[in-house]
This record gives C-alpha cells, sequence and structure tokens, in this order.
C-alpha cells in the first residue's frame, strides 16, 4: 500500500484511524457451499476490526472440493460398513443430516 511507510507506523495510523488488525494462528481455513468446499491450506488469516465491522483476509494454498464427492465416498463407507444397500445409505445419511458416523451407527 505505501512502500516506503515503517510498518510501526502505519500500526500506529491504523490504530489512530480506529482500525485494529490482528493475526491468527490457523492450519486450514474451510469456506462450505452448497456446491462444493473450498479449503485453503497454510492460511495467513489477518482479522480487522473496523467501523464496528469485523473482517478476515485470507491467503493460502486453495484447493476445491465438490460436495457430492464427500457424499459418494459416504454412501460408499455406509454400505461396506453395514452392509446395506445404495439405497439404505442414502435414506440413512440423509436421516443423520450427512453425518457418516451417525448414519453408520443408525444401521448397524
Amino acid at each position: 500500500m505505501f512502500p516506503s511507510l515503517d510498518p510501526k507506523k502505519m500500526q500506529s495510523m491504523m490504530k489512530q484511524m480506529g482500525i485494529a488488525q490482528e493475526e491468527i494462528n490457523a492450519n486450514r481455513v474451510i469456506i462450505e457451499t452448497d456446491e462444493k468446499n473450498i479449503i485453503i491450506n497454510n492460511p495467513s488469516v489477518i482479522k480487522i476490526k473496523m467501523q464496528g465491522q469485523t473482517n478476515f483476509q485470507i491467503s493460502g494454498d486453495i484447493s476445491e472440493e465438490k460436495e457430492e464427492d464427500n457424499t459418494e465416498e459416504d454412501i460408499k463407507t455406509i454400505m461396506e460398513k453395514t452392509s446395506c444397500t445404495k439405497e439404505q445409505a442414502i435414506e440413512a445419511l440423509e436421516n443423520a443430516n450427512n453425518d457418516l458416523a451417525e448414519a453408520i451407527l443408525n444401521l448397524s
């Protein structure tokens, strides 16, 4: 932003303007959407408070995982662990709100 400005001076100026900044030590950030999960490994997370609002700035190694891929894997796992049909596995997963462990327990 201001390449010749000392970081301590920048921090002081931000504090005078009512902007608070805090680095958060995170291992991984996951953003879940209906269609996919966005996974950020080795993230750099900065929490910024300004004018009563909190914002997060996140950067890192980004990968995406389609939601249906997880569901298919969960269905296969349920079928293997409980010897049920695919339809029974799907129904159990839906009844357990996509909680794999609960679905397996309910069928066992």
